[in-house]
């Protein structure tokens, strides 16, 4: 692979959220993506790589498709490895994990592969081979179609960075943001979360409104490969200004422990001057001052704690105090359960995809503007 070649960059979404983040990467101004089954692709070179990275709030993983060939038994993946161009990526003096994949193939070994792979990497580069290395090497074998991909995110995309306190059953980051722009939100409006646990929607939604980088604090696997430039990644990442809001983001819980992380976790973010938590239960929200926006909400399902009856009440009252008091705003809500959602009263329009969450199956139901 020559430096100046562009190559598939796959950028990993949860499965039902590709076109809202293929949304999200067209937005970004990343040439030419495409949905595909499990996220979005597009040509491009190392730069975009660091870009992807660095700005994009929906994507899990930002791979680097590195090159390909066909391979039908394990001397033929050997001798095929040993002539791949592992300098062009990788560092001789960085460790590699590698990690196989078969599928439909003559080579259906996984083990035996990622022997052969690694010793190929060992042996022609001299990188050492070591399971908590700092680069993954993701080697795919499909219908005898080997596609080496490098993992240029290291530890997963929604890990910002500046996240300390979590509450139960947290959200992560890269699915609150999916579900941020499939409500529609772009920064313009503010954001209110009745049952915030560690504050994940509102923050995120108070970043989007600055123009933050979500990656601005955080390293990644690309710094450990041979086409990593610290200077022009520093210029890149300090490229990023912040912009102004008069918008607030609000949240809040009854729970005084997730109120409290909230409040640690938006100030880690820089976005404690626009957000304000409070310990409240749901029946007593209040709208507040100022133009109306996005009320989203990950409620309790009922799916590993107890009285599935309890929560019908609690969603009923939620549904009461929007109604009466939230005219003009649109609502979100994601849970396992449509009986919870439509226990609102609310008119929902019909539900998103199923999306994978904690072991669980989630869809965003939401709102038009209340009357």
């Amino acid at each position: 692979m020559q430096s100046t070649d562009p190559f598939e960059i796959f950028l990993v979404a949860p499965p039902g959220l590709e076109p809202v983040l293929l949304d999200e990467v067209r937005a970004c101004g990343f040439p030419n993506p495409k949905a595909e089954a499990g996220g979005v692709s597009f040509m491009g070179h190392w730069p975009d790589v660091w870009a992807a990275n660095l700005k994009l709030r929906g994507a899990g993983r930002v791979l680097a498709r590195i090159g390909s060939f066909r391979a039908f038994h394990l001397a033929q993946l050997d001798k095929r490895s040993r002539k791949f161009p592992w300098g062009d990526v990788l560092r001789p003096d960085v460790p590699v994990a590698v990690e196989v994949t078969c599928q439909k193939s003559k080579i259906y070994h996984a083990g035996a592969a990622a022997q052969r792979v690694e010793n190929a990497i060992t042996e022609t580069l001299g990188a050492p081979i070591a399971s908590d290395a700092p680069v993954r090497l993701k080697v795919r074998i499909d219908d005898n179609l080997v596609t080496f991909s490098v993992d240029t995110s290291g530890e997963s995309l929604h890990k910002r960075g500046h996240k300390l306190g979590v509450a139960k059953a947290p959200m992560r980051e890269t699915l609150a943001a999916l579900f941020l722009r499939a409500c529609g939100y772009t920064g313009q409006e503010p954001v209110l979360d009745p049952m915030c646990g560690s504050g994940t929607f509102p923050i995120e939604a108070a970043e989007i409104a600055l123009g933050l980088y979500p990656g601005r604090t955080r390293s990644f696997g690309f710094e450990h490969l041979a086409t990593y430039d610290p200077d022009a990644w520093q210029a890149m990442r300090s490229a990023g200004t912040v912009g102004q809001t008069d918008l607030r983001f609000y949240g809040s819980d009854r729970n005084a422990g997730g109120v409290e992380a909230s409040r640690a976790n938006a100030e880690r973010a820089g976005v404690d001057g626009i957000t304000s938590f409070a310990q409240l239960d749901v029946r007593d929200l209040k709208r507040p001052d100022g133009p109306p926006g996005l009320v989203i909400v990950n409620p309790p399902y009922g799916a590993r704690i107890g009285n599935k009856r309890l929560l019908y009440a609690v969603h009923a009252s939620m549904g009461d105090a929007l109604k009466a008091g939230f005219s003009g705003w649109r609502v979100g809500i994601v849970t396992t359960e449509g009986g919870l959602a439509r226990a609102t009263g609310l008119p929902l329009r019909p539900p998103g995809p199923y999306v994978p969450h904690g072991g669980l199956k989630v869809r965003l139901y939401h709102t038009d503007p209340l009357a």
